[in-house]
């Protein structure tokens, strides 16, 4: 049986911080409706619909100005519904970017027809069904080199001892969804996060400040054995790390989040308001909106 997750909540807080001119949500998903958009057979999950509308009321509540749209696995190789989302977001005038799910198969007028509706990265999944294999990305690297993307890797860290060889081998930049998406219980020594902090260190690798909830061992925010982790990432290089919502926080662990408490936890993780700003504005205009 393919699990179905929980709905996100209608009615997101605002923060108890005031977000950044340009701030920028750097990973969140649209979902459905299913009879447009259909899910692939091999999935790990079943999304509740999650509208364009609904984001973007999720960013007006939270003061969010322009964001990253990441293909999720339950649609495969399928960018359909996330790139109609980009499409219709910079149609209106707003300043959104996409991260795509492609083979090593994917055509070079592909590649360009995505980048010219601001996609500018690609998705390698290496936890659900629906993603691409590793063996693709070296058939790959080398055409997102020529366009200026990036990969970005959705990986438990701790389970890829090799992760940190392989990624200084990449020629693109390299983005690792969720902290590493590494259990807290496991601690701040393990040596697959430690590997991230020395990526980051180097500027090898990019980190998202996001999914707090996939990590923790607690059931409520403000998931407080994630701070030291979060910390850590920004202490490691605060200049490769960017925030992002991951909503509408599509097969969780935990009771759903409403996002208010998890962007405040930003202000948690990062005290200077200098800093946080650089977190939600600057690093994220390098790494998606400086064609």
């Amino acid at each position: 049986m393919i699990p179905f997750c929980d709905p996100m909540d209608p009615t997101p807080r605002a923060p108890g911080f005031t977000a950044p001119v340009g701030a920028v949500d750097c990973h969140a998903h649209v979902f459905g409706p299913a009879s447009r958009y259909p899910y692939q057979a091999s999935r790990t999950y079943t999304p509740p619909d999650a509208s364009l509308e609904q984001y973007r009321h999720l960013h007006r509540t939270l003061g969010i100005e322009r964001g990253v749209l990441v293909q999720p696995s339950v649609y495969g190789l399928d960018n359909s519904a996330t790139r109609d989302a980009v499409r219709a977001l910079r149609d209106e005038g707003h300043d959104y970017r996409g991260i795509a799910v492609v083979d090593s198969e994917v055509t070079d007028a592909e590649l360009d027809a995505l980048a010219a509706d601001g996609f500018r990265g690609v998705r390698l999944n290496l936890l659900f069904k629906g993603g691409i294999a590793w063996p693709d990305v070296a058939a790959l690297a080398e055409r997102l080199a020529d366009r200026n993307w990036h990969l970005q890797f959705l990986v438990d860290v701790s389970a890829f001892e090799d992760l940190e060889a392989r990624v200084r081998r990449l020629p693109v930049p390299v983005v690792v969804d969720h902290m590493g998406h590494m259990a807290c219980d496991k601690g701040i020594d393990q040596p697959g996060f430690q590997a991230l902090c020395r990526l980051m260190a180097r500027g090898d690798a990019w980190v998202k400040l996001s999914g707090a909830y996939r990590i923790t061992g607690q059931r409520q925010t403000p998931y407080e054995d994630v701070v030291p982790f979060a910390r850590r990432l920004i202490e490691a290089n605060p200049e490769q790390c960017v925030w992002g919502s991951d909503w509408p926080h599509p097969h969780v662990p935990v009771p759903m989040p409403n996002d208010g408490p998890l962007l405040d936890a930003l202000a948690d993780w990062a005290p200077e308001p200098e800093l946080r700003n650089r977190i939600l504005v600057d690093n994220p205009d390098r790494l998606y909106f400086r064609d």
